[in-house]
């Protein structure tokens, strides 16, 4: 028998509250907090639209609410991307709306499903509402959808799936995504996450926009946290089926995008000669990078394919990831070790600028040749 209140010395969480790992974001400082460049948390290095940050600007005063539906800023994506803005629901950041998509269709008994070395809000997504967290395996690092869809039973209930996928870099195509979706069972919600999508050439694009549009099942969900520079106003949004929008609708905060948020998004969007230059210095300074790592292969040094704005960094040396993850941190740079995500051989390092990708890579090759 439950214990009551009165019986009690102190409030007991939930034990799926208490049993969820806080999200770790990534560093900006070493352990003795001095500041440092910071590549560990996949920020646009070009920073943030001019015609965004004049746009602060006009806000009026913060004593207002903000519009609660973000009317202007869901019909300049509706415009953008072909999609009536009936079927956008903004969120706080996609954060929010990964959580909501899990609290509306998932509960006590059920199972979330997502691939291993996925985002990690997603256990806490699943967790939070009760539901158990099923990891499929991955192949070499990134999505399989054979072992995706063999990890589905009856109590499956949401599949996310980012793709670029996060920590990894990982992408699956139109074609994979397709035979994903027509795997799942027509309850099953798959949530496809596409925070980096704007880092994918427009002809290689997943076809998850077009899934959503048509089925009843598909919920895309995108930030405007990375390409459009705008981490620090927590803005995201998701699109679906009308009724997979009204479900978030009703359980989402009512002013969820600020002012602030609104207005620079807006400028954001309408300011796409920004998204295209940060997508074609991210194309350049990447390759670059990469092609510098594999330089340094019979170092052990092991960069795996990326399609989002970090390279995943895989050591098999004598160099160690925390070895290069603590002499990046000497150098003046703060990357992304990641132990507690299950890989502790590896680094994800945020494409930078041109100038701070050439001292990572001179770093690496001296720690490599001194190992």
């Amino acid at each position: 028998m439950t214990d009551q209140p009165e019986t009690l010395a102190r409030p007991v969480p939930k034990a799926w509250i208490a049993a969820i790992h806080a999200y770790v974001p990534g560093k900006s400082a070493g352990p003795d907090g001095k500041p440092l460049v910071k590549l560990s948390a996949n920020e646009n290095p070009l920073g943030t639209s001019a015609a965004a940050v004049a746009a602060r600007g006009t806000v009026p005063s913060a004593a207002l609410y903000p519009d609660p539906d973000s009317v202007a800023l869901r019909g300049a994506l509706g415009a953008l991307h072909g999609i009536d803005p009936a079927r956008i629901v903004m969120g706080t950041g996609s954060d929010e709306l990964l959580h909501l998509a899990a609290q509306a269709y998932a509960g006590v008994g059920d199972e979330v499903l997502f691939v291993r070395y996925g985002f990690s809000v997603y256990p806490i997504a699943a967790q939070r509402c009760g539901a158990t967290p099923v990891v499929a395996p991955d192949r070499d690092y990134g999505t399989d959808v054979d072992a995706l869809l063999a990890a589905v039973t009856p109590a499956t209930r949401v599949v996310f799936l980012a793709n670029p996928n996060n920590p990894t870099g990982s992408y699956i195509g139109r074609e994979e995504l397709a035979r994903l979706h027509a795997g799942l069972p027509a309850g099953v919600l798959l949530v496809v996450d596409q925070a980096y999508a704007e880092y994918v050439a427009p002809e290689d694009a997943d076809g998850a926009l077009e899934l959503a549009a048509s089925a009843q099942n598909v919920l895309v969900t995108r930030t405007f946290s990375k390409i459009y520079g705008l981490a620090g106003e927590r803005i995201g949004w998701a699109t679906g089926a009308p009724d997979l929008v009204d479900m978030l609708n009703r359980i989402r905060g009512p002013f969820n995008v600020s002012l602030t948020g609104q207005a620079m998004g807006l400028a954001a969007v309408e300011d796409q000669a920004f998204v295209a230059a940060s997508a074609a210095h991210n194309r350049a300074e990447r390759t670059r990078f990469v092609a510098a790592l594999e330089a340094l292969g019979n170092h052990g040094l092991r960069p795996l394919p990326s399609e989002a704005n970090f390279v995943l960094i895989e050591f098999a040396g004598a160099l160690s990831a925390e070895a290069a993850y603590l002499g990046l941190m000497e150098a003046g740079f703060i990357t992304r070790w990641l132990p507690g995500q299950g890989l502790p051989q590896c680094l994800r390092i945020t494409i930078g600028t041109a100038e701070q990708m050439d001292l990572i890579a001179a770093t690496l090759r001296r720690l490599a040749e001194a190992a």
